[in-house]
């Protein structure tokens, strides 16, 4: 992936920068040494590496305002970063460029249980926000694979989904409010707690929108009662397309589970090696979770029971504890961990519709063989948020190029069947080029006009999104 090349000037303002950022931080919020500075060179995307000029840690909106200030002021690109685990690139610097880390935000600011929302600091990470409600009977519903360790920040940046989307959606559905920094430093609020905001839609613009338009220092998030009960079912099958067909015909049949897990062999093999989770050895396998009374649970597994029989599978088993539940949810949420064990891999995030996933993973299997790299699946098969990890080799020359052309060739037949380049990981480095697959130039050219309005000098997050070339001479245009 290409990176524009560092400007010169910017690198000549880095001790000048820094003596003016000690006026507005503590002195431990810098970090300038080049040797610290590499911590911060890449994001869950560590095939890409830049070591920024360097990084701040700001610890209330008030800093984050005054960074931002002096940061437009001089020039200088900056990177907002939550917990550095986009798998886009999202957060890969550039060598001109101040990372700005919003770890140090991560306090509760209130709780309102009759009204169901917590406000929080956005570098609060995900679990977390759970965690802080959770002795009241509530919850958050969206939950990323990496929500141990992912911040709320990069949550909205990217519009994070997790495993319970089909059910509860996105982050954009539980998203009530923020508090963002532009980049010349104005202070916004944007929504709130109440359920919609007037006039135009800048919060749904916020969320997804990528570091691109603003830095999120609070967020308002609407919180839920937990269910009175919930369970999941493993349905093993002998294909990927019968399993894609059976997800299918459970949504076509007006089921709405909590969730819809799909796994293929590979993954399988390599999740039960790293967790134990006692899952069948079969080709293809679906976690499928509802949940509410027992009678309620009954009815939706004894229907989706039903649906999967059809389907001839080779395995079909109920969960019978809260035990046996989370050891069939740690295999799932160890899917990506465990792949890592056993092999470099690149994980994609196109998004089709539900009815194209047998056809989707039939082509995902005759194109792992046309260019001679394996793929493993494990992604959301409810909402048909695909997650496809291709392996490669990093130290073998050639392999990672092979790759990326084989990923690309998956997003591009993603958005061929009428979906989308990606469900909730981002656009970032990974897929800004082929922005043009998805879509025609007036549609890009008003996506960048927005940006403009809220960054006319388009110092945040750059070379991401949007095609390089034409973010460039954007960012040219308004120097």
């Amino acid at each position: 992936m290409e990176m524009p090349q560092p400007n010169p000037s910017v690198l000549a303002k880095k001790p000048e920068l820094i003596a003016r950022l000690k006026g507005v931080l503590p002195e431990d919020a810098i970090i300038s040494d080049p040797f610290e500075t590499r911590a911060y060179e890449c994001d869950a995307l560590t095939a890409y590496k830049c070591p920024p000029l360097l990084a701040v840690l700001p610890g209330s909106t008030e800093q984050v305002s005054r960074v931002l200030s002096i940061c437009h002021e001089m020039g200088v690109p900056v990177v907002p970063r939550g917990s550095g685990t986009s798998l886009a690139g999202g957060a890969l610097p550039t060598e001109d460029s101040v990372i700005l880390g919003v770890a140090r935000l991560n306090e509760v600011l209130e709780t309102d249980y009759d009204n169901r929302f917590i406000r929080v600091q956005s570098g609060r990470t995900n679990l977390s926000v759970t965690g802080a409600v959770e002795e009241e009977g509530f919850f958050y519903a969206p939950d990323p694979s990496s929500q141990l360790a992912c911040a709320i920040a990069g949550n909205i940046a990217m519009n994070s989904g997790g495993a319970h989307c089909l059910k509860y959606g996105v982050t954009t559905n539980n998203l009530m409010g923020v508090t963002m920094v532009l980049m010349d430093g104005q202070v916004v609020e944007l929504g709130g707690a109440h359920l919609d905001a007037e006039g135009l839609d800048l919060l749904g613009l916020m969320c997804g929108s990528e570091g691109q338009l603003g830095v999120v220092t609070e967020a308002t998030l609407r919180i839920l009662p937990k269910p009175e009960g919930a369970r999941p079912v493993l349905i093993g099958f002998d294909s990927n397309e019968v399993a894609g067909a059976c997800v299918s015909d459970i949504i076509k049949a007006g089921v709405l589970p909590v969730a819809i897990e799909f796994m293929d062999r590979p993954c399988i093999r390599a999740t039960e090696a790293f967790a134990g989770a006692g899952y069948p050895d079969c080709e293809a396998l679906l976690i499928v979770e509802v949940e509410g009374s027992e009678a309620e649970i009954d009815e939706q597994l004894g229907t989706i029971m039903q649906i999967a029989r059809k389907h001839d599978p080779v395995e079909l088993r109920q969960s019978q504890s809260a035990e046996e539940s989370a050891k069939i949810w740690l295999g799932r949420k160890s899917a990506f961990g465990a792949m890592g064990q056993i092999n470099d891999y690149m994980c994609l995030d196109g998004t089709i519709p539900v009815s194209e996933l047998p056809y989707v993973l039939r082509r995902i299997g005759e194109m792992s063989k046309e260019y001679g790299l394996d793929v493993a699946n494990v992604f959301h098969a409810g909402d048909g948020n695909m997650h496809p990890l291709i392996l490669f080799d990093a130290n073998k020359p050639g392999d990672l190029e092979t790759c990326e052309a084989f990923g690309a060739d998956i997003l591009r037949l993603c958005v061929e069947v009428g979906g989308c380049l990606t469900g909730e990981h981002g656009v970032g480095i990974e897929k800004r080029d082929l922005m043009v697959d998805q879509y025609a130039p007036a549609d890009l050219e008003l996506q960048m006009a927005v940006k403009d309005v809220f960054d006319p000098k388009w110092l945040l997050n750059p070379a991401k999104v949007f095609p390089l070339a034409a973010s460039d001479a954007r960012r040219v245009a308004a120097e």
